[in-house]
């Protein structure tokens, strides 16, 4: 075997080949990734991280939806643009959070109701910690929520504050 002349010290850069499959498999998952953000509702895109371009290509796309071959092509070009943006992992996560994939939803909810009930019976020692935690809530407005609420447990009254209670924390958690 012929030995390589040059100098020894010199890094050789390792090419790295990516078959035509592979680029196809790629441009499958932005395409499908670009067309569940079409079909999202005006509300829930707007909790996406989306660049400039990309919010005037929903614009479109919510125009042209009802005719397909014009709408399949705007896709396409919705899918050609998510390839440059930077930002992608943080808005897969965002969109597999609101489609509810691996019960990430479902696990929040679960942990804002038992929130709701230790609120409930502990009080202000943990409306503090929880404030610590999640600045954005108010603390005369939980402390009144939870007051409320300890108040219809208590004399079994329809649970309308202890409902509010976990509408607050949901809106300001999730």
């Amino acid at each position: 075997m012929a030995k390589k002349k040059g100098n020894p010290a010199e890094i050789e850069e390792e090419i790295i080949y990516v078959s035509k499959s592979e680029l196809k498999r790629d441009a499958q998952e932005f395409h499908q990734l670009g067309s569940d953000i079409a079909k999202m509702g005006k509300k829930q895109r707007e909790r996406l991280p989306l660049n400039d371009d990309l919010k005037e290509a929903m614009v479109v796309a919510d125009k042209i939806s009802n005719k397909s071959d014009a709408y399949r092509r705007h896709l396409n070009y919705i899918a050609k643009t998510l390839r440059t943006v930077e930002n992608i992992e943080e808005i897969k996560a965002i969109i597999d959070i609101m489609l509810n994939k691996n019960n990430q939803a479902e696990v929040m909810i679960k942990k804002i109701e038992q929130l709701r009930s230790d609120l409930i019976e502990q009080g202000d020692d943990l409306i503090n910690e929880t404030i610590e935690q999640y600045p954005t809530l108010e603390r005369q407005k939980m402390r009144q929520l939870v007051r409320n609420a300890a108040k219809e447990v208590k004399a079994e009254k329809p649970a309308r504050s202890y409902k509010e209670l976990f509408q607050y924390l949901k809106d300001t958690m999730m």
